[in-house]
């Protein structure tokens, strides 16, 4: 057996510190007042889901400060706006409904951890608190919460997440754009790389 190679949690857990009673003692299986207050200020959060063979997924959510609702200390629900129609997440959901959520404060360095099992919604009543300009998502997740806790500042700090001065320049990898034309098996007609760029842009200014 190849010694470099961790294959046991107890084998993990010699290499580690036990983790501190602070470590331990934040986590709680509700939404208390701070994390909910976290909440409503979090524009942005990401979520994993895994399928039911194991694969996982990880998306990116965003809009205005407070667009996830908290319904009480076991509930939240979180609108499904406009994307890219994949549904990687969403299908994961269906078959597997663990979802790990974790939610960011632009300029904070600690984030909100929230785990739990989530329901695919698409009652008019809920989707409607969701309208913006008129338009409602498809669907909602409504997240039944089991474990609730912030995560340390260690990660945002080496990184250096916030800080301008320390960002690598965006423009060192091509856009998305560019690079998905190149993966296109066939390019639409009449249409240049330059072009392509240009209307995606336009059309991802579409929000709602």
């Amino acid at each position: 057996m190849d010694d470099r190679v961790v294959r046991s949690e107890h084998d993990l857990r010699r290499m580690y510190p036990a983790p501190s009673v602070r470590s331990v003692s934040k986590e709680r299986p509700r939404i208390d007042d701070d994390s909910r207050a976290f909440i409503a200020h979090s524009p942005f959060l990401v979520m994993g889901t895994a399928a039911a063979d194991g694969t996982c997924d990880v998306s990116p959510r965003g809009d205005a400060p407070g667009f996830v609702h908290v319904l009480d200390e076991r509930r939240l629900l979180v609108p499904d706006r406009i994307g890219n129609n994949r549904l990687d997440g969403l299908s994961n959901v269906v078959s597997n409904p663990h979802v790990a959520l974790m939610f960011f404060i632009p300029g904070r360095e600690d984030m909100l951890r929230v785990n739990g099992r989530a329901t695919i919604l698409r009652e008019p009543d809920v989707l409607g608190r969701f309208a913006v300009d008129g338009k409602t998502p498809r669907t909602a997740l409504l997240v039944d919460v089991e474990q609730c806790y912030l995560h340390c500042a260690r990660a945002a700090k080496r990184a250096a997440l916030w800080d301008p001065s320390r960002w690598p320049a965006a423009q060192a990898v091509r856009s998305m754009q560019r690079i998905i034309w190149d993966l296109l098996p066939v390019k639409p007609a009449g249409t240049t790389v330059d072009e392509y760029e240009r209307e995606w842009n336009e059309r991802t200014k579409t929000l709602y």
